[in-house]
């Protein structure tokens, strides 16, 4: 005979705010099989959790159902009690009355009633529930990190100075990342490369960081702790090895073609380092450009290496680490401002990114830190156009976070090096971090123009004789509603961070979830804001979301701080949720193995049947879906547990 406890939480007042609690302990106290039903404030709390092992060795209880939040926020913590007092943690049945009743219901009585329907189909159901066993599993020691820019670097260096090994992967020739690519960080005005330098040297110098640039991820199987990688490695036509970093290769190469790094600003050579302090600083051949490679001649880089580290018959190669757990920190786009055509971007040459006016600004860029239009002049008046695709139904509902200080910063840069004016466009100026404020008032009183209001297009024609062969912002000022035409000669487009272009098939390679707006998906925004629901992968800096440095940084620590957790147990319980299939009932007709995200079905031939690997599986339920003769089942969540909780719903 089945001996169950129910215990309902007040959850303060955001359940019993709605919700007579007491009156829906009563009622649980008439259902079958409940020993005891009481409710308390705050169940989750040590209190609340020691009423519940008090009463299991009272009462006897064998089972146990909480009516409170959401199953994400505390299945742990009751399964762990259950566990503390003696019996099997999935003995354990959560009715989410607050997402689910209370927090969606204006109607206190209608709220009631639902929550009476979940109580009693959660109580028909842990009735029908099995023990399940706890599984464990060994922990890999080493880390892959993928992405080499701040948030990949910074949880590497983590990783590595907590003892561990890192395998860290960059798909470009240098890490680094767009942080490479600034001239200065807001708001203290540090030298972007000056700060970002070192750790860079301190990662491809450390002892315990393998660096894999110009590589990529090629495959990913296994599960926590046990994660198999491949990594392909793309033929650079240098052996690294013996190649000293000179550089005489680059300066006697005869081919010139536009800079990824400097945004198509400045040229670079077929063989190149991304940019001087790149690590490693050792060049690569790029094959589209390359004479030797389209026309079959030249050569002149082999010549001259008296190294002999020029190796034309180079090829792609893969190497297989294992790994226990995985950082993802692959990073952001910006985007590409030409779909917004009102703006005039790739039609009109003085309207740039904020990628290219970085170049411009930096002392180790094309125009030598000078800022200058494309006919060598300099501005006279510059527009800064803000939420550029940001906070705009058409694009990027989401703000980016970063366009208001970098677009300040910007203010400042031009304000210190020409004498030009300059206008900023905005709907609101959002300086949330520390300092940003009082960045912002700084910007103010240095000169900056600041007109609130979305400018609604660009055109170069002049209506009047100040704005002939001239750049004229159209826009509204919202403060006294006057329409502005306002002529500039440099304009720049702040525009919105978004996903990177190849964020889809990452995504399917890890098993990460997305949300609406493309960024990577975190298994809580609040609790758990680096994990994902792939057990042992963690996310790292933008690719998450747009973030700051200041706050990427922070997010890759916590990222490798949940690696080095799991490194240093040795040890993890994993998830024991998992799928079976009855051999008695397969046919053998594979539709499981096709579908399995986690590859963790086997067909096994001899026997004409599937089987499934349970350190493998994730416990998604495909499988048990889609199975025509119902062999496959996931457990935890069988057939007849289902129907009961059904039935119990519809009062039956």
């Amino acid at each position: 005979m089945r001996r169950i406890g129910v215990y309902i939480c007040h959850c303060g007042t955001n359940i019993a705010g709605k919700i007579d609690v007491e009156k829906l302990a009563e009622y649980a106290r008439g259902l079958p099989y409940v020993a005891v039903a009481r409710d308390y404030r705050f169940m989750c709390s040590e209190p609340g959790q020691e009423q519940i092992r008090k009463d299991i060795r009272e009462h006897g209880l064998d089972r146990v159902v909480v009516a409170a939040c959401s199953p994400r926020m505390h299945e742990q913590t009751f399964r762990k009690v259950c566990q503390e007092s003696g019996i099997n943690p999935y003995f354990l049945q959560i009715a989410n009355i607050r997402e689910q009743c209370s927090w969606v219901s204006e109607d206190p009585a209608g709220a009631m009633h639902k929550a009476m329907d979940l109580l009693r189909a959660a109580v028909e159901r842990v009735v029908r529930h099995r023990p399940l066993p706890s599984q464990e599993v060994r922990v890999h020691p080493d880390v892959l990190v993928v992405g080499g820019g701040i948030a990949g670097i910074q949880a590497a260096l983590d990783i590595a100075e907590g003892g561990h090994r890192v395998h860290l992967v960059e798909r470009l020739q240098s890490i680094g990342g767009h942080m490479a690519q600034l001239d200065k960080t807001f708001p203290t005005l540090d030298c972007s490369a000056c700060i970002l330098t070192p750790k860079m040297v301190a990662a491809g110098t450390h002892p315990l960081i393998t660096l894999h640039t110009y590589s990529e991820v090629a495959d990913v199987s296994g599960f926590v702790g046990n994660f198999r990688v491949t990594i392909r490695h793309k033929a650079t036509y240098v052996d690294h090895k013996r190649c000293t970093g000179c550089g005489i290769c680059q300066q006697k190469c005869p081919k010139r073609v536009p800079s990824e790094y400097e945004e198509g600003l400045g040229l670079r050579k077929a063989i190149y380092t991304l940019f001087p302090q790149a690590v490693p600083n050792k060049p690569v051949i790029d094959r589209q450009n390359c004479i030797y490679f389209t026309k079959g001649r030249c050569r002149a880089c082999e010549k001259f290496c008296e190294m002999k580290a020029i190796d034309f018959h180079q090829e792609d190669w893969e190497e297989v680490v294992d790994v226990g757990s995985i950082i993802v920190a692959t990073g952001y786009d910006l985007m590409d401002p030409s779909v917004m055509e009102l703006y005039g971007y790739g039609r009109y040459p003085n309207v740039i990114t904020p990628l290219q006016f970085e170049r411009m600004a930096s002392a180790a860029g094309p125009t030598g830190g000078r800022i200058l239009l494309k006919d060598g002049k300099e501005p006279k008046d510059v527009a800064i156009l803000h939420c550029v695709g940001s906070r705009d139904k058409n694009y990027h509902e989401y703000c980016s976070r970063v366009c208001c200080m970098y677009a300040l910063k910007f203010a400042h840069l031009i304000r210190e090096r020409t004498s030009a004016n300059v206008f900023h466009f905005y709907m609101d100026m959002r300086c949330f971090g520390k300092g940003y404020e009082e960045f912002y008032e700084r910007v103010q009183s240095e000169g900056a123009i600041l007109i609130r209001g979305k400018a609604a297009r660009i055109t170069d024609e002049g209506l009047a004789s100040e704005e002939e062969g001239r750049l004229v912002v159209h826009a509204e000022d919202t403060l006294s509603g006057e329409s502005l035409r306002v002529p500039v000669d440099l304009v720049i487009l702040a525009t919105a961070m978004e996903p990177r272009s190849d964020a889809e098939d990452v995504a399917r390679a890890f098993r990460l979830g997305r949300s609406r707006d493309g960024f990577f998906l975190e298994q809580h925004p609040k609790l758990a804001p680096v994990s994902t629901a792939s057990a042992g992968i963690f996310l790292a800096g933008t690719c998450q979301g747009p973030k700051d440095i200041p706050d990427t940084v922070a997010h890759a620590s916590a990222a490798a701080a949940k690696s080095l957790s799991l490194a240093s147990r040795g040890m993890v319980e994993v998830e024991s949720m998992v799928s079976e299939i009855d051999p008695e009932l397969c046919a053998g007709c594979r539709t499981c193995v096709a579908l399995c995200p986690a590859e963790a079905i086997e067909y096994l031939p001899r026997l004409r049947v599937s089987r499934i690997q349970a350190a493998l599986c994730q416990g998604c339920g495909a499988c048990a879906a889609a199975c025509p003769s119902g062999a496959a089942q996931l457990k935890h969540f069988t057939s007849d547990q289902i129907l009961s909780e059904i039935d119990a719903l519809m009062g039956a």
